[in-house]
């Protein structure tokens, strides 16, 4: 089941993003390689800058997305104000399976 993790960062939180982004792109790219990333790509504010993350993943329940949720580096170094995770269901333009 698919899961969409809303992701909106603490305010004046910019420059944790920037540390943590090379660890934060390591995770999603594992997610990637185990087939459990769909999606991700970061919310931007009124000046183009990063300032939360929309990530849907594959997971067998809520509990399982919950534990991917926590398990970013993100989410590890407080960058996250609020996480709210939904269930989602990919209805058009879903690439073909390979």
């Amino acid at each position: 089941m698919l899961f969409a993790l809303i992701c909106k960062d603490k305010p004046g939180s910019l420059q944790v993003r920037l540390d943590t982004r090379p660890e934060h792109v390591a995770f999603l790219e594992g997610l990637n390689g185990d087939k459990k990333l769909a999606f991700a790509g970061p919310f931007l504010d009124a000046d183009g800058k990063p300032n939360g993350s929309l990530v849907v993943v594959e997971a067998p329940d809520l509990a399982g997305a919950q534990a991917l949720s926590a398990a970013d580096p993100y989410a590890k170094a407080g960058l996250f104000e609020n996480v709210e995770i939904r269930p989602w269901n990919w209805t058009f333009n879903k690439p073909a399976a390979s």
